[in-house]
């Protein structure tokens, strides 16, 4: 069934506020085209009424940092049958997109929509939105499509699940509310399908093959996370909200892991996980004099995301590592079709996940 979402104001009495419609889907859709983060953090907007060689406009316009393509369609006033119909349209434009198309996309974005950047390359948002070095070698590798809807019905349900379990199509839905209580304005979301499960459901249709039982990690995205931190202390963290840290509790002690940085990083290490994922509160790293103290007693960047430690959601969680093998920012290992993906921690089950382990493991010189 559909998600419902409701909100109260606390006060001497419990308060609902009342949903109301949107004044427009176009107010939605400026919403965000302002700020695409309310859908996800993890995106960058390269495009807004694009237009397809099929003679249609994409709503909404973005790409991750791994350069995988997002495409955005509000579902205004249509069925449940043509909006997904036309998302699939929109897929199947957009898988032959080239990366002097992407680019050429995000200069038409900019010229119309914020002339005052327009001489911003893609590269250069790219990074200094990911906070990468490097855009990934190769862009458009996969893509996924997004129905925006001010309230989700029970079809539209039925159809984005059967296609994304029947099918493996990368295809979710988000759905707003919009509140207003007195003076104030507020908008919440809520995803059909949780964004990870959708890439483990896309990857166990696609690829049909059996985990590997080694476990791919991303590390990186904060200025708060230092690499040669990491290895110095054995560590690998994430946080900011549950959205990331949560994917962490995947990591089995005495599993494997392989660490990337993304944003055209590249591989770095390989450690042994040696306990469970805990909060920035709970855990220990070693001083230097062989004596185990808390991490935010030591002047790391890391303890720096002690400020967020009283917000359970927010809060940076570690966890412990013995590593096999690391080498330092300068030296990270990139390959074309090597596997990567934003979520801090994995069992990837794609083929492109067994070619680049087998490949790590003779660049690391590691024993299979």
């Amino acid at each position: 069934m559909p998600i419902e979402v409701g909100l109260w104001k606390l006060g001497d009495r419990l308060e609902k506020v009342e949903f109301t419609p949107m004044d427009s889907e176009r107010r939605l859709e400026d919403v965000l085209a302002d700020d695409v983060s309310v859908i996800d953090p993890n995106l960058l907007l390269i495009g807004r009424q694009v237009p397809t060689s099929h003679g249609k406009f994409i709503d909404l316009f973005a790409i991750d940092g791994d350069g995988k393509l997002v495409v955005i369609e509000l579902k205004r006033n249509r069925t449940p049958r043509e909006v997904v119909a036309q998302l699939l349209d929109y897929g199947s434009w957009v898988r032959g997109l080239e990366d002097d198309d992407i680019a050429g996309i995000f200069e038409g974005y900019l010229r119309k929509y914020v002339p005052e950047h327009v001489s911003t390359s893609l590269d250069e948002a790219f990074c200094e939105h990911f906070n990468a070095s490097a855009m990934p070698e190769a862009l458009n590798e996969s893509h996924e499509l997004v129905v925006v809807a001010g309230e989700l019905d029970d079809s539209t349900e039925r159809i984005i699940n059967y296609l994304a379990e029947e099918y493996g199509v990368a295809i979710n839905a988000v759905f707003f509310r919009f509140f207003r209580d007195g003076d104030h304005e507020y908008l919440s979301r809520a995803w059909l399908i949780d964004p990870g499960e959708v890439d483990s459901k896309v990857e166990r249709k696609r690829e049909k093959l059996p985990w590997n039982g080694e476990f791919y990690a991303s590390f990186g995205g904060d200025d708060n996370r230092d690499w040669e931190e990491a290895r110095t202390h054995g560590f690998l963290s994430a946080g900011g909200g549950a959205w990331y840290s949560r994917s962490l509790s995947l990591l089995e002690p005495g599993g494997r892991v392989w660490v990337n940085i993304p944003g055209g990083v590249g591989y770095v290490g390989v450690g042994v996980v040696k306990d469970e994922a805990v909060p920035i509160d709970e855990f220990r790293v070693e001083d230097g004099n062989g004596k185990m103290v808390p991490i935010t007693s030591l002047p790391l960047k890391a303890a720096r995301h002690r400020t967020q430690a009283e917000d359970v959601d927010k809060a940076e969680h570690f966890v412990r590592v013995e590593w096999v093998h690391t080498v330092p920012l300068a030296e990270a290992i990139r390959e074309k079709g090597f596997f990567g993906n934003q979520n801090s921690a994995a069992r990837p089950r794609a083929k492109k996940w067994h070619h680049t382990v087998e490949r790590l493991k003779q660049r690391f010189d590691i024993a299979p």
